[in-house]
């Protein structure tokens, strides 16, 4: 696979805390503007930059990216980012707990992706992927990286050690306790090289991120009547992880009513396609099941049929939506329907219970989370995921290391 350095916009010395934030498509507007309140060098001022217009402004309006590359310009004019000399490499670690995670930051290529060697498993929403197209074309920037993955490669896990072992640019420390370390990878040369050994890499988290700097080098190019495959917009922002350093949390499901069923009507469909019990566990040990949570109880669904071999139709979370959601609650499509929310495993199953017992939802589903391997084999078979299959963590942060399409 290709990868290029870049010359990254980043943090000048001792601002790189004040600057990093989470990945916009984490927060709400309201989330977003407390995060930034009283820090006019928060990156969610470029990502986010709705929070410096009324509160009534429509998110998608021109003045939101137009207020974008206003806030942009000023972290880079008044000397808040800095710009690398050169292009370069880097090596970006997160550490949650005693987990620890090493990437490399690069680019990656247009041409790859559209070849399929980047290859996909989500599908992405039209909106939101035209909002980031406008945002990466206006402020003419890729102001967060895409998370992608790779089969372990030894060579690059080496050379990643070998710079792990020098003096970080950043060493940050998040919300949670989470560790966000950056170095500048020496020699470049040597790591490029060695990811021509990769055939392939998955994304894991970003989709939207990938197809909207895809969209706007394609329409860069139909501008361009001397495109020759060369210019900058042919490449975009990543961070390559190995596939065995990662962890996939789960992605769980609180739906609001039990489609005009009573408590009782819904059990009695639910047993006709799984074997139900009543059980202390909160969340499944093994693929192959569901725990549920309704009225203070957790329960464990176990198919009655055996799962069918595939690599989509297989998973945990086909199986709650073909089994549960589409045939006994009427929610056909999940993106779409407003009687379901979906729960990041990092807020565990304590936040699924709280929102029953609330009576914010009515019922509850506990997955036991989406392998790496699951992943790359629907993405190998250029298959896509139901919506909310996996939810990875620690999140990267915006605004350490920024490259711009010039």
């Amino acid at each position: 696979m290709k990868i290029n350095p870049f010359q990254a916009w980043r943090p000048a010395e001792g601002l790189a805390e004040k600057i990093a934030t989470l990945p916009y498509d984490v927060m709400d507007r309201k989330q977003a503007a407390e995060m930034a309140a009283g820090n006019p060098r928060s990156f969610l001022h470029v990502t986010r930059s709705e929070i410096d217009l009324p509160e009534d402004s429509n998110p998608y309006d021109d003045a939101v990216y137009a207020k974008a590359k206003e806030n942009f310009e000023k972290l880079k004019n008044g000397g808040s980012l800095r710009r690398e000399d050169k292009p370069c490499l880097y090596l970006y670690s997160q550490q949650m707990g005693e987990r620890i995670q090493y990437g490399v930051v690069a680019l990656c290529n247009v041409a790859d992706y559209e070849s399929g060697k980047i290859k996909i498993h989500e599908k992405t929403r039209r909106a939101k992927e035209d909002d980031r197209t406008k945002h990466v074309d206006r402020t003419n920037s890729h102001t967060g990286p895409i998370f992608l993955t790779y089969r372990d490669n030894a060579a690059i896990t080496a050379l990643m050690q070998k710079t792990a072992q020098g003096k970080p640019l950043y060493h940050i420390t998040a919300a949670g306790g989470i560790l966000h370390t950056v170095w500048k990878i020496a020699d470049s040369e040597a790591v490029q090289a060695a990811f021509q050994a990769v055939p392939a890499f998955y994304v894991a988290d970003g989709h939207h991120r990938a197809a909207s700097a895809v969209r706007v080098a394609q329409m860069r190019k139909k501008a361009n009547p001397n495109h020759t495959g060369d210019e900058p917009y042919n490449w975009f922002l990543c961070v390559l992880f190995p596939a065995g350093q990662l962890k996939i949390l789960p992605y769980n499901r609180v739906v609001f009513d039990l489609n005009g069923q009573t408590e009782q009507q819904f059990f009695q469909g639910l047993e006709k396609a799984f074997t139900v019990t009543a059980t202390d566990k909160k969340m499944p040990a093994a693929p192959g099941a569901v725990c549920m949570y309704i009225d203070h109880k957790w329960f464990l669904l176990t198919p009655k049929e055996a799962l069918p071999n595939d690599p989509v139709a297989s998973l945990d979370v086909s199986v709650l939506q073909d089994r549960v959601l589409a045939p006994l609650l009427g929610i056909a499509d999940p993106r779409e329907s407003n009687r379901i929310d979906f729960v990041g495993g990092i807020h565990g199953t304590p936040e699924l219970e709280r929102r029953v017992n609330a009576g914010e939802a009515v019922v509850a589903f506990s997955l036991y989370p989406t392998t790496l391997d699951q992943l790359m084999a629907v993405a190998d078979a250029n298959l896509l995921m139901p919506p909310k299959s996996t939810w990875f963590e620690p999140k990267l942060r915006d605004g350490l290391l920024v490259n711009t399409v010039d």
